[in-house]
């Protein structure tokens, strides 16, 4: 008859295991007898203080610094032009107006328009080009010579009127003022607006007799 095989929940000794550490070796997680508790210790006979988390501390605040454009004295930040320089040649002294053109052919109208600002010299010399323009073709249409080649006209000489109250400025570094050139009634193609114009005096002419006959 053959011995049973020993019960291991028998109250028999246990082999030791050969993986525990000995009795004297320190665990290296655990704190010394002697450690302070980073909360500190209670008070005795008191309530135990809630402690807050570290995490929850706030966060040292930095302190702020000036801008560095505002910090180097000696580099100056960039400066971007302002609304009231000259668009074409960057001049300080200027206004902001527009200048117009208009052109009439039978049935096909074009309607030009330079928007400002513009210093002295660069507006007083697309008012001269654009009023050249106007005045050589824009009467070649009913409603160009009644009514719109006028309005621009009359809007040009607004707009000649305010550069000329301008004082003179230089442009900016590495950019030209427009050249003047001859005055409007210097200019040849101009005169070219008399045709229509007695044109339309024969035609009102005309038309008066034939109302008053």
């Amino acid at each position: 008859m053959s011995t049973p095989p020993p019960n291991p929940y028998s109250g028999a000794p246990v082999p030791p295991n050969p993986y525990a550490q000995g009795p004297a070796a320190p665990n290296p997680y655990a704190q010394g007898a002697g450690a302070p508790s980073p909360y500190g210790p209670p008070q005795p006979g008191g309530p135990v203080p809630a402690q807050q988390p570290p995490y929850a501390q706030p966060y040292p605040q930095q302190p702020q610094q000036p801008h560095p454009q505002y910090a180097h004295p000696q580099h100056p930040p960039y400066l971007v032009p302002g609304p009231t320089g000259c668009r074409n040649c960057g001049a300080p002294e200027a206004v902001n107006f527009a200048v117009r053109a208009h052109v009439g052919v039978l049935v096909v109208m074009r309607f030009h328009r330079l928007d400002g600002p513009f210093c002295r010299r660069c507006g007083r010399a697309l008012v001269r080009i654009m009023t050249t323009k106007t005045l050589f073709q824009g009467w070649w249409s009913p409603l160009s010579l009644v009514l719109f080649t006028p309005f621009t006209l009359f809007w040009n000489l607004i707009a000649a009127s305010k550069f000329a109250k301008l004082e003179p400025s230089e442009p900016a570094p590495g950019r030209q003022q427009l050249d003047e050139g001859p005055p409007v009634h210097a200019r040849p193609l101009a005169y070219v607006a008399i045709v229509p114009l007695l044109w339309a005096v024969w035609v009102i002419t005309h038309i008066i007799a034939d109302v008053s006959g």
